[in-house]
């Protein structure tokens, strides 16, 4: 007996973080369960390159992709970079309220300043996302990041110590999700 050969086809999977659909190309939908997709929204966030990557969960005969990570590209912290200014960047793992999350915070002052200053930039910024984070679910965090509202939060509050030129969340990743959740 000669087996029927398989078709590939498109199928849709519905991205609500954005509110947006996509298409994935395979055999049977089942296959793309626990598969990583990587989402580009730059044309959606004007010109800010950030690369948005998603988690796909498969329920039934409905795909979802959960946001995972975010990332600024290279490219565009490298335009926002000028003459006679610095930068500070930080590692930070924190806790919200259903996960572990890395976030790194890239700070460019207006002008060159003192060592003293980027560390006071640091520590305060850290102090400030980890309060701030505390509270907050997953899902939220990701909309606040992509509406730029941590960062305006953020850069108003490091104003008080030295006047930013770019203050952004240059990766912001899920480490460890809790139990319980819709994700595997």
């Amino acid at each position: 007996m000669a087996q029927a050969k398989r078709k590939q086809k498109f199928f849709d999977v519905s991205i609500p973080i954005i509110k947006r659909e996509t298409q994935l190309y395979g055999y049977d939908l089942k296959e793309f369960n626990g598969r990583t997709i990587a989402y580009d929204l730059t044309r959606l966030l004007k010109g800010k390159g950030v690369l948005l990557k998603l988690k796909v969960n498969v329920e039934g005969d409905k795909a979802v992709a959960e946001p995972r990570e975010l990332r600024v590209m290279p490219y565009f912290i490298r335009r926002m970079m000028r003459k006679g200014v610095n930068y500070v960047e930080d590692s930070i793992s924190a806790k919200c309220k259903d996960a572990a999350l890395r976030i790194k915070p890239f700070l460019i002052t207006r002008k060159k300043v003192s060592r003293a200053v980027r560390k006071a930039l640091r520590k305060k910024a850290k102090e400030e996302l980890i309060d701030y984070i505390k509270t907050k679910s997953i899902k939220t965090l990701f909309d606040e990041i992509m509406k730029n509202k941590i960062q305006r939060f953020l850069s108003l509050k490091l104003k008080k110590i030295y006047p930013l030129s770019l203050c952004e969340i240059r990766f912001f990743a899920i480490e460890d999700q809790k139990t319980g959740m819709s994700s595997k």
